[in-house]
């Protein structure tokens, strides 16, 4: 049986009806408050892999201020900069994150996260 794992914002709404999703089809994933537990470089870069995404910013949060304060461009990011700028800023983390394995989905909108199942 392989673990489940949900990045999970108790604040969000898509992050609680992703994490209700899954718990209502019979998946109890490991949760962890990215906000209250912080996670590391390495492991946002692991995640960014695991999602496939094509750009840093598919798994960001631009519109938040954090991401002027950390004096980010959405035209110049690289993948490095917006690493370390999530592991600063975890708030700049796109919500919720769902990883299974080796692949992970963003919850927007919640049922995407069942791709992975």
């Amino acid at each position: 049986m392989s673990s489940v794992q949900i990045l999970h914002n108790p604040r969000c709404s898509k992050s609680r009806q992703t994490l209700q999703l899954l718990q209502d089809n019979g998946i109890e994933p490991h949760i962890t408050e990215y906000l209250k537990h912080p996670l590391t470089e390495a492991e946002i870069k692991t995640i960014f892999e695991k999602l496939g995404c094509n750009s840093v910013l598919d798994m960001m949060r631009p519109k938040e201020a954090e991401f002027a304060q950390a004096g980010l461009d959405k035209q110049t990011i690289t993948t490095e900069e917006g690493l370390q700028a999530i592991a600063r800023y975890p708030k700049l983390l796109e919500r919720p994150i769902v990883i299974k394995d080796n692949q992970a989905r963003i919850g927007r909108p919640p049922e995407a996260v069942m791709e992975l199942f």
